[in-house]
C-alpha cells in the first residue's frame, strides 16, 4: 500500500489514469466500476491503480470521518460476487488535518477481462467506459499470454465440437448483460474466449471450457466425476446399498450432487404443541452443500482421481484431490481463500452455488452448530482434503 506522501501526491495529480476519486461511500456501483477497471490495466500500466474515498474531483479533502465500518464496506466490494475474476485489491485509511480518506488499492489482473455484473469496465486516462469489442479482445490476448491455472489453459486435445454450444448459449444469457449480448457481432470462439473457455491461440478449449460445457469431459479430464456411496454402516467394508459416479458437464454434475444430497438428508419431526412440530435433520443441507461444492471448486483436476463422497451410519466424508492451494493451509482454510480454479470458481458463484468468496467454510461450520453437528473436520496432506461430517447426535 502506498504511504501518506504519495496519497498526497496523487490526491493534486488530476491527469493519472490510475486514480479515482470520489467523496462519499454512496454509489457502490461506480466504485465497483472503478476497481474493475483498475483491475483490467486497458492501459498496461503494470501498476495498482487507487479508489481514493472522501476527496473531491479537485483533490480537496471532503472531511468524511472514515470509520471501521466504511472500510469494511469497501472490502467487501471484493467477496459480494459482482466482480469477477475476484479483484486482488487492500483497503487502508489515512488521517489528515482536513479530514479522513479512506484508500483502496487495486492490481492488475492476472485474468482479464474483469467484468462488473456482465459488463468490462475500463479506464483511459480521463475516459470511464464499457470495453469495445477490440479493447475487450486485447485483454483477452493479454490474458491467454500470462495465463498460469490449469482451468484457463488450452486442452489442445480437444476442438470446438466437443463442446455443447447450445448449453454455453444458455449460461452465456445468464452472466452477460442483455444489452451486450445485443450488441455482440463476435463468432463463437471470441465469446468463449472472452470468458475464459477458448484460446484463440491455440485455437482449442481451455480445460474450463471441457469440464463446464464438454459432452464428455472424461475423455479428456479422466478424474472429473464424483464417486458416491451409501454405506450400511461405519467401514468401506461394510454393506454397500447405493452408489453413483456423478459426471457430465459440470453444471449437470452440480445440479444432480443437489439432488443427491437432499434425498439422502433423514428428518425428524419433534413436536413442539399440538400444531407445531420442529424439523431435526441429521445433517444440516446447507452445510453439506458448501463443503461439497468447495471441493468442486477447488479439486485438482489434473489427478485422475476422482472426489469421494462417502456417506456412512454416522458421518459423511468428503475427498478431495489436490491439498490446499496458494497461501491456504489446513490451520486457515475457515478464514482464507486462494483459488486453484478461478475460472471454475468465477461460474459457481455467476450460477448461485456460491453466495461469497472465502465464506463457504464458516458458513458450512455455523450451519452445523445451529443444527447440533459437531464441526466438520480437516485432514490432509499434499496429494488431497479430507472433510468429515458427523451426523447429529439423537
Amino acid at each position: 500500500m502506498i504511504d501518506a506522501e504519495t496519497l498526497k501526491h496523487l490526491l493534486t495529480d488530476m491527469e493519472s489514469d490510475r486514480v479515482e476519486r470520489t467523496s462519499s461511500f454512496t454509489k457502490e456501483d461506480k466504485m465497483s466500476e472503478a476497481i474493475c477497471a483498475f483491475a483490467n490495466d486497458l492501459p498496461n500500466n503494470k501498476l495498482p491503480g487507487y479508489l481514493i474515498v472522501g476527496v473531491h474531483d479537485n483533490g480537496t479533502l471532503a472531511g468524511v470521518p472514515v470509520s471501521d465500518q466504511l472500510l469494511k464496506n469497501l472490502a467487501g466490494i471484493r467477496a459480494n460476487g459482482n466482480i469477477q475474476p475476484l479483484p486482488q485489491m487492500t483497503v487502508k485509511k489515512f488521517s489528515f488535518e482536513g479530514g479522513d480518506v479512506a484508500v483502496v488499492e487495486v492490481f492488475p489482473s492476472s485474468f482479464p477481462p474483469v467484468r462488473f455484473r456482465g459488463r468490462v469496465c475500463v479506464r483511459v486516462g480521463p475516459r470511464k467506459a464499457y470495453a469495445s469489442e477490440q479493447e475487450e479482445r486485447t485483454l483477452i490476448e493479454r490474458r491467454i499470454a500470462s495465463a498460469r491455472t490449469f482451468d484457463s489453459s488450452p486442452a489442445q486435445e480437444a476442438s470446438l465440437d466437443d463442446l455443447s454450444l447450445a448449453l454455453f448459449a444458455t449460461y452465456r444469457q445468464q452472466v452477460i448483460a442483455a444489452d451486450i449480448i445485443e450488441a455482440n457481432h463476435r463468432n463463437i470462439e471470441n465469446q468463449l474466449a472472452s470468458l475464459r473457455f477458448y484460446d484463440t491461440k491455440k485455437h482449442c478449449p481451455t480445460h474450463a471450457g471441457v469440464l463446464l460445457f464438454g459432452k464428455n469431459p472424461r475423455y479428456y479430464l479422466p478424474g472429473a466425476y464424483i464417486q458416491f456411496l451409501k454405506i450400511n454402516g461405519h467401514f468401506l467394508t461394510d454393506e454397500i446399498s447405493n452408489q453413483a459416479e456423478i459426471s457430465g458437464d459440470l453444471l449437470s454434475v452440480l445440479r444432480e450432487l443437489d439432488t443427491l444430497s437432499h434425498v439422502n438428508i433423514t428428518t425428524v419431526l419433534e413436536k413442539q404443541t399440538l400444531l407445531t412440530e420442529k424439523a431435526h435433520p441429521d445433517y444440516p443441507e446447507r452445510a453439506l452443500r458448501e463443503l461439497l461444492m468447495n471441493a468442486v471448486m477447488h479439486r485438482d483436476y489434473q489427478s485422475n482421481a476422482p472426489i469421494k463422497f462417502y456417506w456412512f451410519n454416522d458421518r459423511i466424508e468428503i475427498h478431495s484431490p489436490g491439498g490446499p492451494y496458494g497461501i491456504v493451509t489446513l490451520d486457515t482454510m475457515e478464514t482464507t481463500s486462494d483459488y486453484r480454479n478461478p475460472v471454475i470458481a468465477e461460474m459457481m458463484q455467476a450460477l448461485g452455488y456460491v453466495n461469497r468468496y472465502g465464506y463457504g467454510i464458516q458458513q458450512a461450520q455455523a450451519s452445523l452448530k445451529a443444527n447440533g453437528n459437531p464441526p466438520a473436520e480437516f485432514t490432509g496432506n499434499g496429494n488431497f482434503v479430507l472433510a468429515v461430517i458427523k451426523k447429529r447426535p439423537e
